[in-house]
């Protein structure tokens, strides 16, 4: 997402100066496929990010780190005086969020979150008839992701299990949805009410529908009684998985092929949500982790009419020992537009070319480029509106916990004179 971009199309006008990760075997990778891949001699790199920022004095440093130490990197960056770029979710609490904003204030610097799912053709769509007054004043929105079981058990597998370092799926996979969601309703989100629970993985699931035999082993690779498990994942067989996880074990202590009906997991696989906006809109979201296949379905609801809008996906890049049949011809993004008292609109969205529908592309013009395009749709985000994402996950986190409905503002104050979120910036 943020190498190749450097050291290919945009290398002109950037440059990679330093790479800053504990795993020396993961820095001489990166190091090595540079210089194999682009020509590029050798990037330094470091197991220190204080010494790296001595060392290089960088003008921009892109966080990729897990979830839970985002802000640590990001407040470093922007003492440092860095315009930061930073992997969603910007951070998976309050706490972290208010620490980002109050650097902000301090510095004076910038800081992106990287939503590439608002970059993408069919949610880039959905926005223009949105904006365009197509069907009016949008009132509600029912929003259902689908996650398979070949990506939706690969977050079961690694760090992402850990509410401690991710903040659950609602922080780490939902906060692109609800990102779209307040996109769409250039809205800002003011009340969350959730309920969620680990229900089909994890070794109790497991055992209550008589898997037993799933649970008996701790991780996948060479262990022979997962043979035939239609979840296992073998890291050391893929050259990449091998050369980033397997081969970084005897130092970093990280297992990235987990059993993904162990104990100790501490994340939710089924949540749903109601939110409210500042503006009155009203939406309804789900996420389930487990399902045959992967997508998600919109219903946006106007005064004047409805849009239903509906993707399918393919399997994940890293799948299980099943890999789940997809036809190319079946990667639909399908748009319904119907007016009030009118007849149905069919739009088939073409698909773009790239990773995430064509999104990444688009999004890295608009980091590395010298001169992006004008984002007239208003598709770049900040660090409040990455606030506005994730404090939606980590109100719902909280009502999870209490049964009860959270309002955003008494977790932290987004601008209150803003109702839209365009005005967040």
């Amino acid at each position: 997402m943020f190498i190749d971009p450097i050291a290919d199309t945009y290398r002109g006008n950037c440059e990679l100066v330093g790479l800053c990760d504990p795993s020396e075997v993961r820095r001489t990778y990166h190091q090595q496929r540079l210089s194999r891949e682009y020509g590029i001699g050798e990037v330094p790199g470091y197991s220190d990010f204080d010494r790296m920022m001595q060392m290089t004095k960088p003008d921009v440093v892109i966080v990729c780190t897990p979830d839970y130490s985002h802000d640590i990197y990001i407040v470093k960056a922007l003492e440092a005086g860095c315009e930061v770029i930073s992997e969603k979710p910007l951070t998976i609490d309050a706490g972290r969020c208010r620490r980002i904003f109050d650097a902000v204030r301090r510095t004076g610097g910038k800081v992106r979150t990287t939503f590439n799912m608002r970059w993408t053709p069919g949610i880039t769509k959905v926005r223009e008839l949105i904006a365009s007054g197509e069907i009016g004043n949008v009132k509600h929105i029912d929003f259902e992701y689908y996650l398979n079981t070949s990506h939706g058990a690969d977050y079961f597998r690694r760090w992402h299990s850990q509410k401690e370092i991710s903040g659950g799926l609602l922080l780490h996979k939902s906060t692109h949805h609800f990102d779209v969601i307040n996109w769409w309703l250039d809205g800002i989100p003011s009340e969350v009410f959730a309920m969620g629970n680990l229900v089909f993985y994890g070794k109790e699931n497991a055992i209550a529908r008589g898997e037993v035999d799933r649970t008996k082993y701790e991780r996948y690779t060479g262990v022979e009684e997962a043979n035939g498990d239609p979840f296992r994942l073998v890291v050391n067989e893929n050259d990449t998985l091998k050369a980033l996880y397997y081969d970084a074990e005897s130092e970093t202590g990280y297992i990235r092929d987990r059993n993904v009906f162990r104990e100790g997991i501490n994340i939710e696989d089924t949540m749903s949500l109601m939110i409210r906006y500042r503006t009155g809109n009203v939406v309804n979201y789900s996420l389930n982790a487990y399902c045959p296949d992967e997508g998600f379905r919109a219903s946006i609801c106007g005064d004047a009419g409805r849009i239903d809008y509906v993707e399918k996906h393919g399997s994940h890049l890293l799948t299980g020992e099943r890999d789940i049949h997809f036809d190319e011809g079946e990667h639909l993004m399908r748009l319904r537009l119907q007016k009030h008292f009118g007849k149905p609109v069919e739009m088939t969205i073409p698909k773009a070319i790239g990773c995430h529908g064509g999104g990444d592309a688009l999004i890295q013009e608009q980091i590395f480029s010298e001169n992006p395009p004008p984002d007239v749709l208003m598709r770049n985000a900040g660090h409040e509106q990455g606030a506005a994402s994730l404090l939606i996950g980590t109100a719902a986190n909280i009502s999870m916990r209490s049964g009860q409905l959270v309002k955003i503002d008494g977790l932290m104050a987004l601008n209150p004179s803003a109702r839209h979120l365009h005005e967040l910036i």
